[in-house]
């Protein structure tokens, strides 16, 4: 009579599948604290780098969580603390050595004021995260902290692609603190912007995506900096372009629910 097999696991299958998404978001912090070490060293253009791909880190935990079935609480907190590393602390000393810290007190006050809101939005979007699922899926309240480590990041971007010197010459003294002041403001806003986590591509329309993304993927690796401004101008112009989406939604989905209330009332004699 055959005896049965002990196969001997070191963790569960469900546990197993929650290591890669949680080790791609430490591998993530890792690339954003290392940032702040290329800062230090004045080799800022590897600093915007690493940022970069932080975000990059950031845009695969997630998504490669949920393909399979490794989501997890652990994951989600972690990936919230993993965010203030790279998309606020990282980003605020590299503007710090770069140009603020020439603003003695006032730019280590706009420093911790970006951090700051950094973390409040992200508090925000754990606990709006535990809502029940709905069309507001589709927008983020406020700018999330990815997009606004990297916009945060656009004097200095702005510096190495050489554009804002072609048409007028630029005050970076004014500028990056008025940056972090505007960004951080944008990150604690209610503001509507498109999460761009639902998006649904026609199967004849997948090729076409694939050549643009391969086309902007190629670009950025042939004119970095370039490409890096034109890409958070074109963010920066979706907004409002956001904003008014939001609202042409919801009034259609108001105008819905009150059409379905009139038509559940009863006539009372």
């Amino acid at each position: 009579m055959e005896q049965p097999k002990n196969n001997f696991k070191m963790v569960s299958d469900k546990k197993a599948r929650m290591i890669l998404p949680n080790a791609i978001t430490l591998i993530g912090v890792c690339i954003g604290l290392t940032s702040i070490k290329f800062a230090l060293d004045g080799k800022f253009a590897l600093a915007i780098i690493a940022i970069l791909f932080a975000g990059l880190m950031d845009a695969l935990d997630g998504r490669i969580a949920r393909l399979i079935k490794g989501t997890s609480k652990m994951g989600k907190e972690l990936d919230s603390l993993a965010d203030v590393i790279s998309f606020g602390v990282a980003p605020a000393f590299i503007m710090y050595f770069w140009s603020l810290q020439y603003l003695d007190k006032l730019g280590w006050f706009v420093c911790l004021m970006y951090v700051v809101c950094v973390a409040l939005r992200l508090a925000r979007f754990n606990v709006n995260s535990e809502e029940e699922s709905s069309w507001k899926d589709n927008f983020f309240e406020g700018v999330p902290a990815p997009a606004g480590g990297i916009i945060v990041l656009m004097p200095l971007v702005l510096s190495f692609s050489g554009l804002g010197e072609i048409f007028f010459k630029i005050n970076y003294d004014l500028v990056v603190p008025a940056f972090f002041i505007a960004v951080s403001i944008l990150l604690i806003s209610i503001v509507p912007t498109y999460s761009f986590k639902r998006i649904v591509i026609p199967r004849s329309m997948t090729k076409f995506l694939l050549f643009g993304i391969v086309l902007f993927f190629g670009a950025l690796l042939v004119y970095t900096f370039k490409i890096l401004v034109i890409s958070i101008f074109l963010y920066l112009c979706l907004i409002p372009v956001s904003y008014l989406h939001y609202k042409k939604i919801k009034k259609e989905k108001n105008i819905i629910t009150e059409k379905n209330e009139n038509d559940d009332l009863e006539d009372i004699l």
